[in-house]
C-alpha cells in the first residue's frame, strides 16, 4: 500500500470512529419523559424515556425536561443547571430515601415544576439540596417524607448564599415542612403562595446564625410549631395574609404581624 493510500485509510478509520462514539456522548438541549417511555431511548419527543434518571443523562447543562404525559418518573439527583417541567400529574414516589437530590455547581440553578413528590411515610427528604446557586420549586405536592429527620424541602447547601424558592406548593404530612440549615454562608428559603400544612414536628424551620426562612401569602398550619428559629436562624414573614398554625418557637422572628391559631 502506498502512503496515500495508506494515510487515506488511517484518516477514514479515525472518522469512523468518532462518529461512532458523537452518537452516544451527545445530549439534547430539550429531552421528554413518558409514562410509556424507554430509557434506552434519546429522549426525543417521539421517542422519549421512562425516567427523570434516564433522561437527565441525555440532557445537557442548562437543559429542560418535559413530560410528555401523566406517570412515574422516580427520584433523580441533579448535579447541573436543569429544569424538570410538567403539565400533567408526574409522580416522583419513593421508599425509605430521598426523592430529589440537588448536588449542583457554584453557579447552577434548578427547576422543579409540576410535581407530586411522594413519600409514602418512609422517606427521607422530598427535596434534599446540597450543593447549587438556587433552587426553585414550583407548582408541587410534597407529601409524606417521615423517614429519619424527614423533611418536605431540606435546604443544607454547602453554596455561600444559595437559596431556595419555594412557590405555590403544598408540602403536607412529613416530619418538617422547609428546614434550612447551616450549609454554606448565607443559605435562605423563599416561601410564597404555599402551604405547608400537617407536618408531624414544624411547618418552617431556621437552623444557624446563616440560616433564614422569608414567607409571605402562605399559610403554616397543623403543626406542633409552626416556625422554629433554633442556634439564631431568622424567620420573617410579609403580608397581612401569613398564617402560623400553631406556636412560635425561638421568638417572634417577624417584622410584621403573625396570626397565631392553637
Amino acid at each position: 500500500m502506498n502512503k496515500l493510500a495508506l494515510s487515506s485509510a488511517l484518516f477514514g478509520g479515525i472518522v469512523a470512529a468518532m462518529l461512532s462514539v458523537a452518537p452516544a456522548s451527545a445530549q439534547a438541549t430539550r429531552t421528554w419523559v413518558s409514562g410509556v417511555g424507554d430509557d434506552a431511548n434519546p429522549c426525543s419527543r417521539t421517542a422519549p424515556c421512562k425516567t427523570f434518571a434516564g433522561a437527565i443523562s441525555k440532557t445537557a447543562g442548562g437543559g429542560e425536561i418535559n413530560v410528555l404525559d401523566p406517570g412515574g418518573f422516580g427520584g433523580v439527583t441533579i448535579t447541573k443547571s436543569i429544569s424538570i417541567r410538567s403539565q400533567f400529574e408526574a409522580g416522583v414516589l419513593v421508599s425509605g430515601t430521598n426523592a430529589i437530590i440537588v448536588n449542583a455547581g457554584v453557579n447552577d440553578v434548578v427547576i422543579l415544576e409540576g410535581l407530586d413528590i411522594e413519600g409514602l411515610g418512609t422517606g427521607l427528604n422530598g427535596v434534599n439540596v446540597l450543593a447549587g446557586k438556587a433552587v426553585y420549586v414550583v407548582r408541587c405536592w410534597i407529601n409524606g417524607f417521615r423517614g429519619s429527620g424527614g423533611m418536605g424541602v431540606q435546604m443544607a447547601s454547602s453554596t455561600a448564599n444559595s437559596r431556595v424558592v419555594v412557590k405555590d406548593t403544598i408540602i403536607t404530612n412529613n416530619t418538617g415542612g422547609v428546614n434550612v440549615q447551616n450549609g454554606g454562608s448565607g443559605v435562605s428559603a423563599a416561601i410564597s403562595g404555599t402551604m405547608v400544612d400537617g407536618n408531624t414536628s414544624f411547618a418552617v424551620q431556621a437552623n444557624g446564625a446563616t440560616a433564614s426562612v422569608f414567607y409571605d401569602r402562605s399559610s403554616l398550619t397543623g403543626s406542633p410549631t409552626g416556625i422554629s428559629q433554633i442556634n439564631g436562624g431568622q424567620v420573617s414573614s410579609f403580608g397581612t395574609s401569613a398564617t402560623v398554625g400553631s406556636s412560635v418557637v425561638g421568638g417572634a422572628g417577624s417584622p410584621n404581624t403573625i396570626f397565631v391559631f392553637k
